[in-house]
């Protein structure tokens, strides 16, 4: 990595010398990027075209050292810069100068709804990346969230494509600003983990556009360099070099000017890669250290790519359309000497982790306002549960990371109260004994010599003692929880905790439970407990954004990303019964288990409103330490444009008695659609901060893109005249004004 990157220095160096008169146009960062691009490709070798397209190594691919390109270096994320690796191996170096900023799971990040939160977990992310000398982040994951059993929903932003496009663009631009580029995953159509890699996902046209696409959209918008594959089979065909996804609708109707990645081990074929989009082949199954000769060069895209272009099998200019995708990657991130320095592991970035913990946290209950803790009134604090005290940043698949340090719930709370209210722990059971991930020591001997009863007999004493209960629920890395790799197998949640959690609110009724996942967990307990605080993985400040939260140092204001469902057949995949899929054998693909999509496009609250339902807490809800009105909405045509645009205003006024911040959503209703339409969509949203009786103005402009719906027959976003509501709510299910308009 260092020697070529010398060698791209000393050429640029001497760029603006007079004694050299022919420089390659290519390393001139003053010259338009495509005439670099193309000086660059007209002076490759067609082995060298072959070689700049697939790895050297687990994630690195070799550049063209004697033309002084330099290599490009891929990192895990989306969360965090993940340490180094051996060369051809998953299991980490062992440097000692590769800790990093661990910051809260995309989960939370949507839950603050908060955009300006989205382009500062970028920015900060693309600085630690950038001074540890990465040029690609694989990240962020875009992937709807459609059922709650998904092991890497945490990883994602939600179950609302206009939600999750908002914030998708804002971390995209966020993160490219220090020359790094995302690497946007899994396109598309990847919702389960089980069964990953032989899952073909059978969905229509319409569900593409309307639900599982827009987030990869809105990042190609937004600017982004690169997009990987996922290993998913979408409509037959492998995700990773589908005609239609890749070909038709990314390069062709999106003009897509990045590099499409693939997965690390997604490839199965030289003849239906090539010819299906793909750019850039990374994988596993090699030993670069030890086995004779490269076996990178036996990748699908490596010498039975090269033969087969010798051969006429494959034509050079297809070929070239890959090689200048890589070598704009390459110009605008290794090759760009424009870049800022990036840091890692400042203050800035662990403030900025504990800011956006703090904005994601949501209050799904507070009976009797439990919450905030008094001092006046609590006492003693009997702190149940492993998830108080076990680290999060270790474990789970690609984003596990080497995090510089972890503040642990029960480490916040003791820091926060020091020695004015006395705080006791019981961990209650035993669930995940992790100790080693890819060879990263959590720092946690987590073994248990206790019986499970006598573990559940210590809480309880523990809660019968104190003034106030706080239960650390959840799930966590391990396996069939939030990980990579396995779906959950159960809504419930695991090693008893349920039944732990009725036992401790029976004997103190003043129970707070603090649900640490990156999904949603069934709570048959919910009525018999004071308290909930959705809390998600945060990162290094766990500990201190939680208790900042518990304490009223920070009025919660996170609103859920997604339906929090009280059984799984609320769902749509599971309700219409084709989750987890059929299999049977293809004579191309050969066994896989095929997925029907039989929810289509309503997914989450869309098919919560069409079907009625009450879900335990639904789309966009949160609560807050003080309360919020909303006054009537009013509609105006914009003026002086073409197409109709409306805006919408309402006056939100801060009710209650301290300062807070509140989710203003904006839904739109088509009353009378020629295709079956939800009942409402997301089309707008606002967080605004207000002070006790403050009352802001919050305007959505309504345009084109809120009002369409796509026709797959006539492959159209169709706006139809008619009757529309523009609709004003706290939540999907809390509606708080409602306006209607006409579209002629």
């Amino acid at each position: 990595m260092k020697v070529n990157r010398l060698i791209l220095s000393f050429a640029v160096a001497i760029c603006g010398s007079t004694a050299f008169a022919d420089v390659p146009v290519y390393l001139d960062d003053s010259k338009p990027l495509e005439e670099r691009v193309e000086d660059a490709l007209s002076r490759m070798t067609l082995k060298q075209k072959i070689a700049i397209r697939h790895a050297q190594s687990k994630f690195s691919s070799p550049g063209v050292p004697a033309l002084g390109i330099p290599e490009l270096w891929t990192d895990d994320g989306p969360m965090g810069v993940r340490p180094e690796v051996k060369w051809d191996e998953w299991d980490q170096a062992g440097w000692s100068n590769d800790s990093c900023t661990a910051f809260p799971s995309l989960t939370c990040l949507a839950a603050s709804w908060d955009p300006e939160l989205a382009v500062l977990y970028g920015t900060s992310l693309g600085e630690e990346a950038r001074f540890r000398e990465k040029d690609v982040m694989l990240g962020p994951g875009v992937n709807i969230y459609r059922t709650p059993l998904c092991g890497r929903n945490f990883e994602y932003f939600g179950e609302d494509p206009y939600l999750a496009g908002v914030m998708t663009g804002q971390y995209v631009k966020g993160v490219q600003s220090n020359g790094v580029a995302v690497c946007v995953k899994h396109y598309a159509a990847n919702n389960n983990e089980w069964n990953r890699y032989t899952t073909n996902s059978i969905v229509s046209d319409r569900a593409l556009y309307e639900i599982y696409l827009p987030a990869f959209k809105a990042a190609v918008d937004a600017g982004a360099w690169s997009l990987m594959g996922g290993y998913n089979l979408v409509n037959g065909q492998h995700a990773t070099y589908n005609q239609r996804l890749v070909n038709e609708i990314l390069k062709g109707e999106w003009g897509f000017d990045g590099v499409v990645i693939s997965d690390w081990g997604a490839v199965h074929d030289t003849k239906q890669a090539v010819e299906g989009g793909l750019d850039m082949e990374f994988g596993t199954g090699t030993d670069g250290l030890t086995s004779k000769g490269n076996p990178y060069d036996n990748y699908w895209l490596a010498n039975p790519y090269y033969n087969g272009v010798l051969e006429g099998k494959f034509s050079e200019e297809q070929l070239n359309d890959k090689v200048r995708r890589v070598l704009r990657l390459t110009m605008r991130t290794a090759m760009n000497r424009n870049k800022p320095y990036g840091s890692l592991n400042s203050e800035a970035h662990h403030q900025a982790c504990r800011r956006i913990g703090q904005e994601g946290i949501v209050l799904l209950k507070n009976d009797d306002n439990i919450l905030p803790i008094s001092k006046d009134k609590v006492r003693s604090i009997a702190v149940i549960g492993e998830n108080g005290i076990k680290r999060m940043t270790v474990g789970g698949g690609s984003s596990s990371l080497k995090a510089l340090y972890e503040i642990f719930p029960l480490e916040g709370l003791q820091a926060r109260y020091g020695d004015t209210i006395n705080i006791v722990y019981e961990r209650g059971y035993v669930g995940d004994t992790l100790t080693y991930y890819n060879h990263v020591w959590t720092k946690q001997h987590l073994d248990d010599p206790r019986s499970p009863e006598q573990l559940k007999a210590d809480a309880l004493k523990a809660a019968r003692n104190a003034d106030l209960v706080l239960f650390f629920s959840g799930l966590n890395k391990a396996d069939h929880n939030d990980a990579e790799g396995t779906d959950r197998q159960t809504l419930d949640l695991p090693y008893g905790q349920n039944e732990l959690i009725e036992a401790v609110a029976a004997v103190n009724p003043n129970t707070v439970v603090v649900n640490i996942s990156g999904t949603g967990v069934a709570m048959p307990w919910l009525g018999k407990v004071k308290a909930v605080l959705q809390a998600w993985y945060l990162g290094n400040e766990t500990g201190n954004a939680i208790a900042s939260v518990l304490a009223g140092d920070v009025n919660p204001s996170g609103k859920l990303p997604y339906t929090y469902y009280a059984s799984l057949d609320q769902c749509a995949a599971h309700k219409l019964g084709e989750y987890p899929g059929t299999p049977r054998h293809d004579p191309v693909e050969g066994d896989i288990i095929d997925m029907k999509y039989n929810d289509d496009i309503f997914v989450g609250y869309r098919y919560i409103d069409k079907e009625k339902i009450k879900p335990t807490f639904p789309f966009g809800y949160g609560l807050s330490y003080t309360t919020f009105g909303y006054g009537k909405a009013t509609i105006d045509r914009k003026k002086g444009t073409a197409d109709d645009i409306f805006t919408v205003t309402v006056p939100v006024t801060n009710t209650g008695d301290c300062a807070g911040s509140e989710v203003v959503q904006l839904y739109i209703s088509d009353l009378k659609s020629s295709l079956p339409r939800p009942v409402k969509e997301l089309k707008g949203f606002a967080k605004v901060r207000l002070e006790p009786g403050q009352t802001e103005n919050v305007t959505f402009e309504i345009g084109r893109d809120a009002l369409s719906f796509f026709d797959d027959k006539a492959h159209a976003w169709v706006v139809e005249p008619g009757r529309f509501e523009a609709i004003i709510g706290a939540s999907s299910a809390d509606i708080r004004s409602t306006v209607s308009f006409e579209i002629e």
